[in-house]
């Protein structure tokens, strides 16, 4: 396999773990039924029509099909990148996780209108808005992208 179908293969993983996860979740709760874990951590089962924070959620509709399309444009924009970085290893690692993330959430925006988030964490009656395994592939990918950016300055100065 050349090494970009590892890179791709490891996005396939985060889909395949996210859409697990997702499929686990709507079996077993209700709309908006939380389960308590910890004393700042619940399981719940919310939709979210927009993005992140909720963004554009109560916009009508349209944004479905703006955030698939987002979605798709920096899929492939992304693929493009892992095949042209594929010999190295913490670029190609972050595009793969931002790219498995975002088809995963593209996903359940064409199945259900919407991403189902569960993971719901909480401090004095504060909730962070809730958030799935796809999001957190995500945000793992940007910050070993922004990683990547702050430390690796000789790679700049070329």
């Amino acid at each position: 396999m050349p090494r970009s179908g590892y890179w791709l293969a490891l996005a396939a993983l985060v889909i395949l773990l996210d859409q697990a996860s997702k499929l686990w979740v709507l079996g077993s709760f209700h709309l908006g039924e939380s389960l308590p874990m910890t004393s700042f951590f619940n399981l719940v089962l919310v939709f979210n029509s927009g993005a992140a924070f909720s963004f554009l959620s109560d916009a009508g509709g349209w944004q479905k099909w703006f955030f698939v399309t987002l979605a798709l444009v920096i899929s492939g924009w992304l693929a493009v990148m892992i095949r042209q970085h594929a010999a190295e290893r913490l670029q190609p690692l972050a595009f793969a996780l931002v790219l498995g993330g975002a088809l995963g959430n593209v996903i359940d925006r064409l199945r259900f209108g919407a991403v189902v988030d569960f993971l719901d964490f909480h401090v004095a009656g504060w909730h962070w808005p809730a958030f799935n395994v796809a999001d957190s592939a995500i945000t793992v990918g940007v910050a070993l992208l922004l990683w990547q950016q702050l430390t690796h300055k000789e790679q700049r100065d070329e």
